[in-house]
């Protein structure tokens, strides 16, 4: 039987969906996660490449992403014509490339710890969740941390990769994926990758911006599921959306904030850097209850990404059939 090309765009949309199933059900693949395989890659590429300058930390990220992007596209071209095998191979990218199960379950045990008053498991915890110091972090402080990690990470693991898998198929999951792994690998800022890493953190400044803010609608749509309230998310969010430093982050963050009716931002302390961020929000600091609010909108949200990226692929196909 031939397929024709729309017909790829509507196995896209299946495989996202599916894909965004597999995630919610197990997780990220226990053993031989194919993003560990490629931040190894990865890795030994910067080695080979390094050097302190903007030219040679443009090249490694054209390489580091065009190599999964090219991959894609090639996968895309062989299955073109197979929709359940495109179907099939999508769904194995987007499990891969998703990260909302692991980050919803991260925030339950931070949840647990600060229920028990159990400071050093906290402490040592928050390393699955974000690169800060937690030696002194209280209770007020490692919560406020693991609830904008999830604001933060609800965009780059679930939604963005979604949102670029339903607008580009295989070669939107695969590059988007392989940009964020960059950014967090290079991308922060540091004696080493002041130069080197400014290419990779401005692309994934990029990828982002959309997600970033679909994020920040969602969650304010999200709001009454986790007992709060969408007007007050969207006050917040219009008012203090654009005060963080990233681009991106404070999008989800003043969202989560408004949603939960805490307040976000403060000293942040990392290790061999402090950085005084932006008050988010009007309420108190987040609480280990808090928590658990935030794991619950950021699955709805995940859901809502799925769904209006299955849509976008449809919408995709529509479009290339007319």
């Amino acid at each position: 039987m031939r397929i024709s090309r729309p017909d790829a765009s509507a196995a896209d949309a299946v495989g996202l969906l599916a894909g965004y199933a597999l995630d919610a059900v197990f997780g990220d693949p226990r053993r031989l996660h194919p993003v560990a395989g490629f931040g190894r890659a990865a890795g030994a590429l910067e080695r080979r490449l390094y050097s302190p300058r903007r030219r040679a930390g443009a090249a490694f990220t054209a390489v580091a992403v065009g190599v999964p992007v090219a991959a894609g596209l090639a996968a895309a071209a062989v299955t073109r014509r197979r929709p359940a095998a495109r179907a099939a191979l999508v769904a194995a990218a987007t499990w891969t490339v998703l990260g909302g199960r692991t980050l919803r379950r991260e925030s339950a045990v931070m949840a647990g710890h600060l229920e028990r008053a159990d400071l050093p498991a906290a402490r040592d915890r928050l390393s699955h969740l974000c690169g800060r110091d937690p030696s002194t972090l209280d209770e007020p402080e490692l919560a406020r941390a693991t609830v904008e990690s999830v604001a933060e990470n609800t965009s780059d693991a679930v939604v963005a990769p979604l949102l670029w898998g339903g607008l580009l198929g295989l070669p939107g999951l695969l590059g988007y994926r392989a940009a964020n792994t960059l950014d967090a690998m290079v991308g922060h800022r540091s004696a080493r990758y002041a130069r080197f890493g400014t290419a990779s953190a401005r692309l994934d400044d990029v990828l982002n911006l959309l997600p970033s803010r679909l994020t920040g609608l969602l969650t304010i749509a999200a709001a009454p599921l986790a007992r709060g309230g969408s007007a007050e998310a969207l006050r917040v969010w219009r008012r203090d959306r654009n005060d963080h430093p990233s681009p991106n982050a404070g999008q989800c963050e003043s969202a989560m904030a408004g949603a939960l009716g805490v307040r976000l931002g403060g000293r942040n302390v990392y290790f061999g850097r402090t950085e005084t961020r932006p008050l988010l929000g009007d309420g108190p600091r987040p609480s280990a209850g808090d928590l658990r609010r935030a794991a619950r909108i950021s699955g709805a949200v995940g859901a809502g990404a799925a769904v209006l990226a299955a849509g976008v692929a449809l919408v995709r196909s529509g479009l290339v059939r007319r």
